[in-house]
């Protein structure tokens, strides 16, 4: 098969394994209604169960990305999926809060090596013209990944029990694994590059900070996870309790619209980066910019509302904006990196991200707790605000010829 061709490929193959990397993350937030009643757990260990995950992946990422620089990605990948999946399956055998939080943990630690290695593959089948529409096709398994996650956990969850969609999607991921171990090829490091870049003997994590704008980015990646995790951890909750919505109602409303909408924006996304990209240094920067701050209105009426219409309306608004956003996290990156620093860069950036990722699921749960849910989650617009604001600021300042 044509090099042209096959690269296409590539991102559909790896489609398939983001989409189980956030199903299966994504399965257990549908069903906390019955583990609270079931186990007697309160909002703070409920909120525990999403940063366990969280806090072990984002320390994982730094090593998964190191390891991505140096072993081949397509066994990081495979074995990453593997692992995550058996992990999954396992988690239908818990009975305690304790054995729910190492699993959660587990599931942290495989995942963790699969964005590092996935991104830095890409990078290397997809350059420059691109990589945004490449990256933005690979970011949509994210978010039909998440709605999978939640609305098949809720409908397998009412018919027979919690326990029986974790081994439903742990057992598909490994027949996923062994399908694509005959199908993935390891492309050579720096080939949709002209030449390595000149800081190719740098240590990895001089390289990486060289410029400061890097600093920019992941604090920017920071605060947008972190918003973004209080809407994949507490939306179905807020809408079962706020609404009266059905277990798996609640998972559909809250994943479906804000999913597909940003299915809309990350594509939308990825074609106004790679075109502003050619004529701006910071083209893919500001049109995450423009998404953050374009999402803030949305983000406020999602807990403001208290009509159904309307929180549906803001979840979409939402959901498209952070696919515009989201489809050049690690496009914007690649900018601004060494060709063979990617993998520890993108292992960087997404570890730090989820610290502020991790830190949502309890925040929210103590701020509701004080203030309620609809304040708590208003409130993040004003996060999405001053990240929106200094990455525009940056475009706005920076100089010399685009990538």
């Amino acid at each position: 098969m044509e090099l042209r061709v096959y690269r296409w490929w590539v991102v559909a193959m790896l489609w398939c394994v983001c989409f189980f990397n956030y199903a299966d993350r994504q399965a257990i937030f549908s069903v906390f209604p019955l583990l609270k009643t079931e186990l007697r757990l309160s909002d703070i260990e409920l909120g525990a169960l999403g940063s366990a995950f969280m806090w072990v992946y984002a320390a994982c990422g730094p090593f998964a990305g190191w390891l991505g620089d140096r072993l081949p990605r397509k066994l990081l990948i495979l074995g990453a999926l593997v692992f995550w999946s058996a992990i999954t399956a396992s988690t239908a055998l818990c009975r305690t809060l304790p054995q729910l939080l190492t699993v959660r943990a587990l599931g942290g630690l495989g995942e963790a090596f699969y964005f590092p290695a996935a991104m830095a593959l890409l990078g290397d089948y997809h350059g420059p013209a691109t990589r945004s529409r490449a990256m933005a096709l690979h970011q949509s398994a994210v978010y039909a990944g998440t709605i999978a996650g939640a609305v098949l956990s809720g409908l397998i969850a009412q018919s027979h029990g919690w326990r029986a969609s974790f081994v439903f999607f742990g057992a598909l991921g490994v027949v996923l694994a062994a399908v694509l171990s005959g199908l993935l090829r390891e492309p050579k490091r720096g080939a949709s590059e002209i030449t390595l870049t000149s800081s190719s003997r740098a240590p990895a994590w001089r390289a990486i900070f060289h410029q400061r704008v890097v600093l920019l980015l992941i604090a920017v990646f920071m605060g947008a996870n972190f918003v973004a995790s209080i809407f994949l951890t507490w939306m179905p909750s807020f809408l079962y309790r706020k609404f009266g919505m059905s277990l798996a109602l609640s998972g559909f409303s809250a994943t479906f619209y804000l999913q597909s909408a940003s299915v809309l924006g990350v594509l939308a996304g990825g074609i106004l980066a790679d075109r502003l990209g050619r004529s701006m240094p910071r083209g893919r920067m500001r049109t995450q910019a423009v998404g953050l701050l374009a999402g803030v209105p949305f983000v406020f009426l999602v807990g403001w509302t208290r009509a159904v219409p309307a929180v549906i309306l803001a979840m979409t608004g939402f959901g498209f904006f952070k696919g515009m956003y989201d489809a050049n996290i690690f496009a914007s990156l690649y900018d601004v990196v060494p060709v063979e620093r990617r993998a520890a860069a993108a292992g960087l950036l997404n570890s730090l991200g989820w610290v502020g990722g991790g830190l949502a699921p309890v925040a929210v749960a103590l701020a509701s707790a004080r203030f309620g849910m609809s304040a708590a989650i208003s409130a993040a617009s004003a996060i999405y605000l001053v990240c929106g604001g200094l990455l525009w600021r940056a475009t706005r300042k920076s100089s010399g010829t685009p990538r």
